[in-house]
């Protein structure tokens, strides 16, 4: 939500570590991931940085959780296997809930939750965005 504030120069690594309180490293890891999936625009050398592509704001929110989750499940059954797992309908249950957390996520999109930045970003710790 940070890099889709509107900014005449494109953001820096430096920058979005300084802002987002976390390490250069980590930021870097970050901007690498999401530039993988075609949500930033960067571009090296002089006069380069780090930008939204504007098409992000349009992805619907659920499908930006769904990759920053990896598709990670509530409850693993199978690793180790579960004693209960043969008499279980937790599983099911939390499978479908889970589902329902995403659509509604689904109805909204980057561009519904961004607003104007008031300043800079004051965050009693740091933000975690993604397990890299």
């Amino acid at each position: 939500m940070y890099i889709a504030q509107p900014k005449e120069v494109p953001y820096n690594i430096a920058e979005l570590a300084n802002e987002l309180q976390v390490s250069e490293n980590h930021a870097m890891k970050i901007v690498h991931f999401m530039a993988k999936q075609d949500w930033l625009i960067t571009t090296r050398g002089r006069g380069g940085g780090i930008r939204l592509n504007p098409l992000t704001l349009k992805i619907p929110l659920g499908q930006i959780v769904r990759v920053l989750q990896q598709d990670s499940q509530v409850v693993e059954c199978n690793t180790p296997p579960c004693v209960l797992r043969s008499n279980c309908g937790l599983k099911g249950i939390l499978d479908n809930a889970v589902e329902q957390f995403y659509a509604s996520l689904d109805q909204y999109s980057l561009s519904d939750v961004v607003t104007p930045l008031q300043g800079h970003y004051s965050t009693q710790s740091p933000i975690s965005l993604i397990n890299l």
